[in-house]
């Protein structure tokens, strides 16, 4: 089966076929770099990390576009974000946008989400916007209005709408935008914007001092670095409109053919309100909760593994309680994954459990069938959950399991879990060498309880065992050794 993506400018899923054989293009729309990132922002962008590690799993090169907005992006009000922040701490814009981006990539460092290839400022590619603007001034698709804001007139690109299956009169005036007057059409969005004099954030321009407007960012940014047209545009399902419906628009007046191939948009986190009603997770509501927050009291892999519970299309209802359940699932998995690690410490040379291989290969069948019906991640989860419970039963029993068996199971868990998912660290990578001897004393101090425990000694034991657990170590005694976990 090809890997079929749901389009949504089709509204279906389609046979994924890139602009260039073996190499996919790729943007994101990233956050707006004035607070914390939410788990909400999480639902994003490890929904699209995972798109990504699967892409380079089934062999293609991507070149991952994920950009930093950091102006333009106002509120309701007409307000720049980032401004407002800055009021309000009393610092410079960059000095917010410098905290808060720093902040953003520190938790999607700790979630384990792979960095973008390049990730791109909106202040730093001022000229590729205003080339672009000019670029749809000459073409007639935008104006210059009498206070000298540049807007995109939308009655002049039929298509306008045809992302969101909207229709010219259904936006509200206003829609992040602030609401002008001297606009030709109360639908037009802005395309440049004359700067006030209390408005910190400006630049020279031909139409005088100002800034660009929030959507031509991404499509000159995507453009710089993917080209006219590239494979696949993602984002969140939120922003459908006004923001992905104008990157259509603009680009596609601007060089005359298609802008992304594939559009694919992730579903709202939700959170239960007073009355138990699920309602989107937002900044503006208050009803946030930090990715820093949410790792306080759980692994990244839990967080991961919650948000992996649902298909990246659909909406997530986020509580606690959700995150302690997915962290009980992890648990169980990566149980299963280090007492492989611990059978293969002492295990016998040979294929016995031999048979186990077909459990393996029937494992990645269902793992890859799933991913490739539009990324269907809970699928995949659920292959791990079978193998797992398959694993436990195999090593659990009377049956002699041979080197190369467990190294199969080993590895098996470390590309589909580790590789693919995020969610099994890789215990032999070469760069964490601080893990790799946190491991190793570990391992130590079990063997050295394990010695007591012979001679006898079993205050000295306890006592390590006390001390371990104090550290969040977790010892589990079996008949053929011992495991442990890190809470």
């Amino acid at each position: 089966m090809a890997l079929q993506i749901y389009n949504v400018v089709h509204r279906e899923k389609e046979p994924f076929e890139p602009l260039h054989e073996g190499k996919v293009s790729m943007y994101v729309c990233g956050p707006t770099v004035y607070d914390h990132a939410h788990v909400g922002h999480a639902k994003t962008y490890l929904s699209f990390d995972i798109v990504v590690r699967y892409l380079r799993y089934r062999g293609y090169d991507v070149l991952y576009v994920q950009n930093l907005t950091d102006v333009g992006h106002l509120l309701d009000s007409g307000e720049d974000r980032i401004l407002k922040r800055a009021r309000q701490a009393q610092a410079t814009p960059m000095q917010i946008v410098e905290t808060f981006a720093r902040s953003y990539f520190e938790d999607m460092d700790a979630l384990g989400v792979v960095r973008p290839d390049i990730s791109p400022r909106a202040s730093g590619h001022i000229p590729e916007q205003i080339k672009l603007i000019e670029t749809l001034l000459d073409k007639d698709y935008a104006y210059v209005s009498d206070q000298g804001n540049v807007y995109f007139d939308v009655y002049r690109w039929p298509e306008y709408g045809k992302l969101s299956n909207r229709r010219l009169g259904d936006q509200e005036a206003g829609s992040r935008e602030e609401v002008r007057d001297d606009k030709r059409h109360p639908e037009d969005f802005a395309l440049w914007k004359i700067a006030e004099p209390e408005h910190i954030l400006r630049w020279d321009s031909p139409w005088g001092i100002g800034y660009p407007g929030w959507h031509i960012e991404c499509s000159a940014m995507s453009q710089k670095y993917l080209g006219d047209t590239f494979d696949i545009h993602g984002g969140g399902l939120d922003n459908i409109f006004p923001h992905n419906e104008c990157e259509v628009a603009q680009s596609e007046a601007a060089n005359g053919v298609t802008f992304a191939r594939y559009w694919m948009l992730a579903g709202t986190l939700l959170v239960p309100d007073q009355t138990g009603v699920p309602i989107k997770m937002s900044k503006s509501l208050g009803n946030f909760y930090t990715i820093k927050d949410a790792l306080k009291a759980h692994r990244p892999e839990a967080v991961r593994l919650f948000i992996l519970s649902s298909h990246y299309r659909s909406p997530i209802v986020f509580s606690l309680e959700a995150l302690d359940s997915a962290q009980k699932g992890w648990e169980r998995i990566s149980g299963a994954v280090r007492l492989v690690r611990e059978k293969l410490r002492q295990a016998p040379e040979g294929n016995g459990g031999g048979v186990f291989l077909d459990v393996l290969e029937k494992t990645k069948q269902r793992f890859v069938e799933a991913m490739d019906d539009d990324f269907n991640a809970p699928g995949a989860v659920a292959a791990l959950y079978d193998l797992t419970r398959e694993v436990y039963t195999l090593l659990n029993s009377d049956q002699i399991t041979g080197k190369a068996v467990l190294e199969a199971i080993r590895d098996t868990y470390q590309v589909l879990g580790g590789q693919v998912l995020g969610i099994i660290r890789d215990e032999t990578a070469a760069g964490p060498a601080n893990v790799q001897r946190e491991d190793g004393l570990i391992r130590l101090l079990i063997d050295l309880r394990a010695q007591a425990r012979a001679a006898k000694e079993f205050a000295k034991a306890d006592q390590i065992r006390k001390q371990l657990t104090e550290l969040g170590v977790t010892l589990e005694d079996r008949s053929d050794g011992t495991v442990w976990r890190v809470d």
